[in-house]
């Protein structure tokens, strides 16, 4: 094994999918963080990070749901999903989902130049829970919480 061989980089036992997870869950939960601080102290400089934030984080959960469904088909060659990696699979597309979702409301709101809607705070912790799941699940498989 050669620590620079491009299949080792790429095919490496974890999968990437492992180590670019976290960015869409940490920018997510930062983005929800300051959204709430920007809601409850009127801050629009809070308002923008939020905003930036879930933009990032949106455009991530692409590589990391390709890097998921590739580690599935190379690492399990494509067997039938069953349990836990199936609820980890329908919770990852939901959380993803959820993200673009928050992403979408407050585009449209800075686009129509509208003040964010308050239903939003219940979608964003919503999404937290639900990724949080995701993530939570996601250590069994990969063997952080328990045998994998």
């Amino acid at each position: 094994m050669h620590p620079f061989d491009l299949k080792t980089v790429l095919l490496a036992k974890h999968s990437q999918h492992v180590v670019l997870i976290h960015f869409p869950i940490a920018l997510f939960m930062v983005a929800v963080l300051f959204d709430l601080l920007g809601q409850w102290r009127k801050r629009p400089g809070l308002a923008q990070t939020a905003y930036d934030n879930l933009l990032v984080a949106a455009v991530s959960t692409a590589p990391v749901l390709a890097t998921g469904l590739l580690a599935w088909q190379f690492q399990l060659e494509g067997q039938k999903l069953k349990g836990i990696l199936l609820l980890h699979l329908v919770l990852a597309v939901v959380s993803s989902v959820l993200i673009w979702l928050v992403w979408w409301i407050h585009f449209r709101a800075r686009r129509q130049k509208t003040p964010l809607p308050i239903y939003r705070l219940t979608i964003e912790l919503v999404a937290v829970g639900v990724i949080a799941l995701t993530g939570h699940l996601g250590g069994f498989l990969s063997g952080v919480n328990g045998p994998g």
